[in-house]
């Protein structure tokens, strides 16, 4: 499993999950920082990662686009800190390991995890 993390979210986020054996990279060590969310999950799809986000488009190009890949986390919490949601958004990555690697868009917030397999239905 590869992660890349969204400029949305703090680069702290690299250190704490590679920590937890899962391997991510900061958007800042990738691309422009004046990257748009398509030019990320193009990256991504390419590079067979998952994109973590707290930005909604990003399920939004997911239902609008039709596609299976990339896979999107998308953290939804007051404190999108790896310090107040980290625990929950590991345990989520393993346990929806399979369908991410298939293809799924999962929500992360304090009190649970929800996952939408892809492709996405826009009706």
């Amino acid at each position: 499993m590869r992660i890349v993390i969204d400029m949305n979210l703090s680069p702290r986020w690299a250190a704490v999950l590679e920590d937890s054996g899962i391997a991510a990279d900061h958007w800042t060590g990738l691309g422009a920082p004046t990257a748009s969310d398509g030019e990320i999950m193009t990256y991504a799809a390419a590079h067979g990662a998952i994109v973590l986000t707290n930005d909604l488009d990003f399920g939004a190009i997911l239902a609008a686009s039709g596609e299976s890949t990339p896979s999107v986390v998308q953290i939804r919490a007051d404190d999108v800190s790896p310090e107040a949601i980290g625990v929950h958004l590991v345990r989520a990555l393993r346990q929806m390991a399979d369908e991410l690697a298939a293809g799924a868009l999962v929500t992360v917030e304090p009190a649970r995890a929800r996952i939408s397999l892809l492709p996405l239905s826009t009706g």
